[in-house]
């Protein structure tokens, strides 16, 4: 099922106002990666990460219309969201960098269908591209989880607008 209610008709805010109360919501950082048909790899920090369902195995996230990224995410078939840990500050930022190789220096593995998952992560998940949501100014995609793993440590933190580290396990 999928509705709509009517839009709000006023809005007391402005564009920066909403997006400092968003800043004040702590969320996981992630670097969702995948693979071009090239070989080429391709991978992006998000925060916009959430679970969706156990059964089957679902997760969101979501990436802006206008990123140059869109129709590489938007038309391969798989990808993996990479659940970064407390000392993987340094991979946030170069993954958020608009630079010529996010990847340059970085370790990673291939997962079994190719995708590229990062070293020392506390957890990742290698997902079917199940579907995709415009909404607003950008497409919230599912992934249909097909493998995880984990290693649990303290996590990496997005809030206010900078990078935390939670407390060790």
């Amino acid at each position: 099922m999928h509705s709509r209610s009517p839009r709000a008709t006023t809005r007391a805010f402005d564009a920066a106002h909403f997006r400092k109360a968003l800043s004040q919501f702590a969320t996981g950082v992630t670097v969702i990666t995948t693979r071009l048909d090239d070989g080429t790899l391709l991978g992006l920090t998000a925060s916009s990460f959430n679970s969706v369902s156990l059964s089957p195995p679902l997760v969101l996230w979501s990436l802006s219309e206008q990123a140059s990224s869109m129709p590489v995410f938007s038309g391969n078939s798989h990808y993996v969201i990479n659940i970064l840990g407390a000392e993987q500050t340094a991979l946030a930022e170069q993954f958020s960098r608009k630079s010529v190789d996010r990847f340059d220096g970085v370790e990673y593995t291939l997962s079994r269908t190719g995708q590229p998952v990062l070293k020392g992560v506390s957890a990742w998940f290698e997902c079917h591209n199940r579907s995709r949501y415009p909404e607003g100014d950008h497409v919230i995609f599912v992934g249909e989880v097909e493998h995880c793993e984990v290693t649990p440590q303290a996590a990496l933190v997005f809030h206010d607008g900078r990078f935390v580290k939670t407390d060790e396990m």
